[in-house]
């Protein structure tokens, strides 16, 4: 796959190439808590009968809740997918928050997004997006210091989040709600426990000093923050849902985009389902792919163990776990961080197609 991806690199302008052999500087200045996105261009690949040049603009975090994107990139399978009139360019974050605005603001085409941030981005967008496709479930955790062993302890503690409204920051505000917590609203206020959204570097960092006595985040970040910052798991998010399962990251596209360009969106969703395939089908080699695509964007790769202890509390799956997104706009209402309804927020049709024609079952929107 990394051979297809080569050479359509090569056909492109040498400004492209001169781009591409810098981004992985570019990505570690640029990924920040300020949202800010690193972008590069790479080409596509299969025959087309249109000429007229198409950029797709892709979206996606720098977790291992995001090895869809980060191994399709990689590996070629988006570019493989994609005809050759088709840029494919992506770009990456450090929460969804930031994805919403890139959206809303005309910036990105697709982007793979928690859920939380995808009710937003429909709320907000007033149905400007649509969700077509699940990527990942689980791999998201409450991850305190060691002395803490139970809720009543987070009193007078800060609680660290990758962002405001963000999926981790609205499960972390439902969870306390439960354990009868107060904390300061989206607008500010008091509360028994202050929740601090922050990059989650950062947030490790913190972790470490003693600033912060835990955080509500997703992987590798769980697994660094007990390996390298020495912490416990009070809460695997998994245990909150039934069967374990619920929806981390989305794949989600604007809605004119779809419209305009509806054989782009197929090809992207082609290259979705061959790249969780392969991640299911290939876990060693799928990781050992992450994580180099990690270390290209972040400078900084994951020690063999914490991929492992990560990875192995994940399922990647096409389908969008419709029913913990329902119950996830629920969460988001009760936190204050929407009013909206999600009627008309799918459009499963394009992905349903594919996997009738690759023998599969197909996915719903309930």
């Amino acid at each position: 796959m990394r051979s297809l991806s080569t050479r359509r690199i090569a056909r492109r302008p040498r400004a492209a190439l001169v781009a591409l052999a810098g981004v992985a500087l570019v990505a570690a200045a640029c990924s920040s808590s300020s949202g800010s996105p690193t972008t590069t261009a790479v080409g596509g690949g299969s025959p087309t009968t249109s000429n007229t040049p198409v950029a797709l603009r892709l979206g996606y975090l720098t977790n291992l809740t995001h090895a869809a994107p980060l191994v399709g990139i990689q590996d070629g399978y988006f570019a493989h997918s994609l005809p050759t009139n088709v840029s494919l360019q992506p770009s990456t974050y450090n929460a969804g928050p930031a994805e919403v605005t890139a959206l809303l603001a005309g910036s990105l085409d697709a982007a793979y997004m928690g859920p939380n941030s995808a009710i937003t981005a429909y709320s907000q967008g007033r149905g400007a997006i649509r969700i077509i496709s699940g990527a990942t479930s689980g791999g998201a955790a409450l991850v305190v210091s060691p002395s803490i062993t139970s809720a009543s302890q987070l009193s007078g503690k800060t609680i660290a989040t990758p962002q405001l409204g963000n999926t981790q920051d609205v499960a972390l505000r439902t969870w306390l709600k439960k354990q009868g917590l107060t904390f300061p609203g989206p607008n500010g206020g008091s509360g028994q426990v202050t929740i601090l959204p922050e990059d989650n570097a950062t947030t490790l960092t913190s972790f470490e000093a003693g600033t912060i006595a835990g955080a509500w985040v997703p992987e590798p970040w769980v697994t660094r923050l007990v390996t390298e910052g020495h912490g416990q798991v009070l809460v695997n998010e998994k245990t909150l849902w039934p069967k374990g399962l619920f929806s981390t990251t989305l794949l989600v596209v604007n809605k004119d985009f779809l419209a305009a360009n509806p054989a782009v969106v197929t090809d992207l969703l082609k290259g979705q389902l061959a790249t969780t395939a392969f991640l299911n089908s290939s876990p060693t080699k799928a990781q050992a792919d992450a994580n180099t695509a990690l270390a290209a964007i972040t400078g900084k790769a994951l020690k063999a163990p914490e991929l492992a202890t990560a990875w192995s509390d994940m399922t990647f799956t096409n389908d969008p776990i419709a029913s913990s997104i329902a119950a996830d706009l629920v969460h988001a209402k009760a936190a204050g961080l929407t009013t909206s309804t999600i009627s008309g927020i799918y459009d499963l049709g394009p992905v349903n197609q594919l996997l009738v024609s690759q023998g599969k079952a197909t996915v719903a929107t309930s």
